[in-house]
C-alpha cells in the first residue's frame, strides 16, 4: 500500500501547491516609461548654470530665469524617471520635493537626483543653496490641429506671411485673427490661427468670436513696450503707469480658445525700460464661452490674466511665471464674471497667484470701460501650486460687489505671506459663501505685502475711504498647516462690517497629529467683530 498512499500524498501536494499559486496574487506589473514632449526653448531664454535635467533618458532644457529657474514638458501614461545633476558636480547634501503632500522621495548619487513620477505634477525641487527648480509637467496635449488645411490660417502662409524675430509681425497676425474668427462665424465652427515655434514680436492683438487661437510648443507671443505698437487701455494710479493689453477680447464676444504649449511673455522689466507701459497679458473681457489650456504666462508687469465682466471661461494647465523683484504682478484676478474655473494651474509671483475681486466705474482699471459693475459669482480654483510674497489664496482686496460663491481646492501653497485669505479692503458689498478646502500651507516666510501680516490665513476687513462691506459663511476645510507663520491668525471685522459665520474643520497646526478643536490652538488669537465661529475636529 506504501506506493499509493506515497502517489495519494504527492497528488495532494499538487493540489495544495496550485490553488497556492493561483490564491497568490501576480507580482505587479512595472510601469511603462510615459511618452514625452519636450518643448524647444527658444534662444532668447538663457539656459539654466546650475541644473541639468533628463526624464527617461532624454534631456529636457533648464531655463535660467529671475528667483527660480524653470523646465517644461508634457507626459502621458506612465511614469517619468527624472534626473537633476548639479552642473557643477559638487555633491548634493539635502533637497525637498513639493508639493510635500506627493510624498516624493528621491536617491542622491553625488551631484544628481533621482525621482519618479506617475502623472503629470507641477513640481518645484530645492536642491542645496541653489535657485529653486519648477519643473512644470504638463498632461500630453489632445487636440492638437494641423499646420494647414480648411480652417486653419497659418501665419507664416500667404497672405500673411509673418517671420519669427525682431520685426513685428503685428498686422499679420490679427489679419489672420480676423479671417479665422469670420471663417468660424461663416461655419458655425471656429477658424484656427496655427503659430509655429519661434520668438513672434507683436502689438497689441484682439481676439474676435468663433476664434481658436493655437500656439504651437515652442512658440513665443513677445511684448516689448514699444508704444508705438500698443493702445493704452487705463493707467495703473498706484504705479503712475499707463497700461495695455496685449491680448484681450473685443467687447460682446463668445466662443473663444487659446490652446497649446507655447508661451505669451511680458518681458518684465525689459519692457518697461522704452516707455513705462505696463502689461496685461490676458484681458478675456465682456465675453462668454472662453477658454485657455496649456499655455505659459511669464514677466508680466501688471495683473498678468484679468478675467473681466465675462462668463463661462475656463482655464486649465496654465503656469504663470513672473519674477519676484517687480511688484502688483498678480497671476489670474478674475473679476466681475460668472461661472469661471481655474484648474491644473501654477502661478509663482510677487504678488498674489491667484485671487478674485469686483470694482466700481471710478476704479482706474475701469475708467475707460463702458458698461455696469458686475457681481461675480461661481469662480471655483481646482488643483494649484501657489509660490508669492503675498497671498497664496485670496478673495479682495476689491469687494465693490458682491462676491459669492468662490471656492479655492486642491491646492499647495509653497511660501507666502498669507497662505489663505480674505482682504475686505475697498467697497460695501459682500463677500459671501467662501470656501478654502483641501489646502497644504508649506512655507509662510514672507511679510514684505502681506500688510504686517505673516500668518497662515488672514480674514479681515479694512476701514477705507472706499466703504466697508461684510464677509459671511467662510469654510475652511482640511487645511494641512506646516508653517504658522510669525503674527496671529486674524479673524477682523470692524464695525458696521462684522465676520460672521465661519467654520474650521479638520485643520491640522504644526506639529500636531489631530486636528484642532480651540482657536489657540489654530494660533488665531486676533479676533475682532466677528461672531458663529465654528470648530469641527
Amino acid at each position: 500500500m506504501r506506493p499509493l498512499i506515497r502517489n495519494l500524498s504527492m497528488a495532494v501536494v499538487g493540489v495544495l501547491a496550485a490553488a497556492l499559486l493561483v490564491a497568490l496574487p501576480a507580482p505587479a506589473a512595472l510601469a511603462a516609461p510615459a511618452p514625452l514632449d519636450i518643448y524647444p526653448l527658444q534662444s532668447t531664454y538663457p539656459a539654466s548654470p546650475d541644473f541639468a535635467l533628463t526624464v527617461n533618458g532624454q534631456n529636457v532644457p533648464v531655463q535660467d530665469y529671475a528667483g527660480y529657474d524653470i523646465a517644461q514638458f508634457a507626459m502621458g501614461a506612465g511614469e517619468a524617471a527624472i534626473s537633476i545633476r548639479k552642473v557643477n558636480n559638487t555633491n548634493i547634501g539635502s533637497y525637498s520635493i513639493s508639493p510635500l503632500k506627493l510624498g516624493l522621495t528621491g536617491s542622491v548619487s553625488g551631484p544628481t537626483l533621482n525621482f519618479t513620477v506617475t502623472k503629470d505634477e507641477y513640481l518645484i525641487v530645492k536642491i542645496d543653496g541653489r535657485p529653486d527648480l519648477v519643473i512644470a509637467i504638463d498632461p500630453l496635449e489632445t487636440g492638437r490641429p494641423a499646420s494647414s488645411g480648411t480652417g486653419i490660417f497659418n501665419v507664416t502662409a500667404a497672405p500673411y506671411s509673418a517671420s519669427p524675430g525682431a520685426q513685428y509681425s503685428t498686422a499679420a497676425f490679427q489679419n489672420a485673427l480676423n479671417d479665422a474668427a469670420a471663417w468660424g462665424s461663416a461655419n458655425a465652427s471656429q477658424g484656427t490661427v496655427y503659430v509655429p515655434a519661434g520668438v513672434w514680436t507683436l502689438g497689441t492683438l484682439y481676439l474676435r468670436s468663433n476664434l481658436r487661437l493655437y500656439l504651437a510648443p515652442g512658440a513665443v507671443l513677445k511684448y516689448t513696450g514699444d508704444r508705438a505698437h500698443y493702445d493704452v487701455h487705463w493707467k495703473k494710479l498706484s504705479q503712475n503707469r499707463d497700461v495695455t493689453w496685449f491680448l484681450s477680447t473685443r467687447y460682446s464676444t463668445t466662443n473663444i480658445s487659446i490652446t497649446g504649449r507655447g508661451i505669451i511673455d511680458g518681458n518684465g522689466m525689459a519692457s518697461l525700460q522704452p516707455a513705462n507701459l505696463g502689461v496685461n497679458l490676458l484681458v478675456p473681457i465682456y465675453t462668454d464661452q472662453f477658454t485657455v489650456d496649456g499655455i505659459t504666462f511669464r514677466e508680466s508687469s501688471s495683473w498678468a490674466i484679468m478675467p473681466t465682466r465675462s462668463s463661462n471661461m475656463t482655464f486649465r494647465n496654465i503656469k504663470m511665471f513672473n519674477r519676484f523683484d517687480m511688484g502688483e504682478n498678480d497671476g489670474i484676478d478674475v473679476m466681475e464674471s460668472t461661472n469661471v474655473t481655474v484648474t491644473n494651474a501654477m502661478g509663482i509671483g510677487l504678488d498674489d497667484p491667484f485671487s478674485t475681486k469686483t470694482w466700481a466705474n471710478h476704479i482706474d482699471l475701469f475708467k475707460n470701460v463702458p458698461g455696469s459693475p458686475r457681481a461675480l459669482e461661481n469662480v471655483t480654483f481646482d488643483d494649484l501650486v501657489s509660490w508669492t510674497h503675498c497671498y497664496g489664496l485670496k478673495v479682495g482686496q476689491g469687494v465693490f460687489q458682491q462676491q459669492l460663491n468662490v471656492t479655492f481646492r486642491n491646492a499647495t501653497i509653497y511660501d507666502a505671506s498669507v497662505g489663505v485669505g480674505i482682504h475686505h479692503k475697498y467697497g460695501a458689498a459682500g463677500a459671501v459663501s467662501i470656501q478654502f478646502e483641501d489646502i497644504d500651507i508649506e512655507r509662510v516666510q514672507h511679510s514684505a505685502c502681506g500688510d504686517g501680516n505673516r500668518t497662515w490665513m488672514a480674514l479681515w476687513t479694512g476701514a477705507t475711504a472706499e466703504g466697508i462691506g461684510p464677509v459671511t459663511d467662510v469654510d475652511l476645510t482640511r487645511i494641512r498647516v506646516r508653517d504658522a507663520g510669525t503674527t496671529p491668525a486674524r479673524i477682523t471685522g470692524v464695525s458696521g462690517a462684522p465676520i460672521t459665520d465661519v467654520k474650521f474643520e479638520a485643520i491640522r497646526m504644526p506639529g500636531s497629529t489631530t486636528t484642532a478643536t480651540t482657536l489657540q490652538q489654530m494660533n488665531v488669537t486676533n479676533v475682532t467683530d466677528a461672531s458663529n465661529i465654528q470648530i469641527v475636529p
